[in-house]
């Protein structure tokens, strides 16, 4: 989920923590931090902006997940399905994960934030998780099992067999990603952009934050603001439940924004295939006349570096193996 700045010549970005030191004497910010460059007006979408009612974002209840009850668990995988074809975002509550462990997390990555700059340059490109490796390694643990049940409710939501995404992606193999982000206050919110829009690679994110809000998603043509919600995990779909599914479900367009009073800190955790796993559209789910194939088949590693190879803009790696025969402009 990580930005990247748009290809043109500028000077090199330093931390954005060494640039918040600076903001008590900043009334503007600096130029390569305005995104009102970048082009196809992906920043500023206002007329598409929305401010949703909490009640309208599905909520999945993990605990029915794992329910004995059929009747439970049969209404459960039917809001999930709904959740993932109209949304491709949910909240995730009663999921097991000890809130106290949650804040632990977020503290631990706000102390390593906070140390000096020449401090964190000795973890970079290295052991980076050695300032938080106990709670973040337990964190992980924890959050890939909920990952996990939340990924076979898809594929059962699908008409799949249970294990059918586990087995056929090697999920016990499965890449997991876990990253940080900090947005501190900005002097001018409107030109900055804490993430632009995309889409994630990979299966299931789930998403932690502190009480400071800056998420929205794109779900249904309207940007919409998701506020944290205690003890709770947002999940959205990726672009391989999309390609694996064949385009019923979608992976959903976020973006992160900025504001000039609080810092926000958020935790993302992707998870994906096993790296040499070859994606492609469940042959249950696709028909040669009524319903073919709408994506090629490629390998989860080879998806992350097409992904990584173009800076950040919408959906772009996954419309390059998109299969139609409407050419695809960059």
């Amino acid at each position: 989920m990580a930005a990247t700045s748009p290809s043109v010549s500028q000077p090199k970005l330093r931390s954005i923590k060494a640039v918040a030191a600076e903001l008590p004497a900043l009334t503007s910010i600096p130029s390569v931090y305005n995104f009102q460059t970048i082009p196809n007006n992906i920043i500023n979408d206002i007329e598409t902006f929305s401010e949703a009612d909490e009640s309208m974002i599905p909520t999945i209840d993990f605990s029915l997940l794992t329910s004995s009850n059929p009747e439970e668990r049969s209404k459960v995988i039917q809001d999930l399905a709904k959740a993932c074809q109209d949304w491709g975002f949910f909240m995730v509550t009663n999921h097991g994960v000890p809130e106290s462990m949650m804040k632990a997390m977020i503290e631990a990555c706000r102390a390593f934030f906070e140390l000096p700059e020449e401090e964190k340059q000795e973890f970079e490109g290295k052991h980076v998780l050695d300032p938080i490796s106990e709670i973040a390694l337990e964190f992980s643990k924890r959050v890939r099992q909920v990952a996990r049940e939340i990924t076979r409710g898809i594929s059962e939501s699908l008409g799949l067999e249970l294990d059918y995404i586990d087995k056929a992606l090697d999920l016990e193999n499965g890449l997991q990603l876990l990253i940080a982000n900090l947005y501190p206050p900005c002097p001018q919110p409107e030109l900055a952009m804490g993430l632009p829009p995309h889409s994630d690679h990979g299966l299931v994110t789930l998403l932690i934050q502190n009480e400071i809000g800056g998420l929205q998603v794109k779900p249904q043509g309207k940007w919409i603001n998701v506020n944290p919600i205690p003890n709770s995990f947002l999940a959205n779909i990726g672009d391989h439940i999309e390609i694996l599914s064949n385009g019923k479900y979608k992976s959903v367009l976020h973006r992160a924004v900025v504001n000039n009073k609080d810092t926000r800190i958020s935790i993302a955790i992707p998870h994906g295939p096993a790296p040499d796993a070859a994606v492609s559209p469940a042959s249950e789910l696709v028909d040669r006349v009524s319903n073919p194939p709408a994506y090629k088949a490629i390998k989860y590693k080879e998806y992350i570096e097409l992904q990584q190879s173009h800076n950040l803009d919408w959906k772009s790696a996954l419309e390059r193996i998109r299969l139609y025969d409407i050419e695809y402009n960059n």
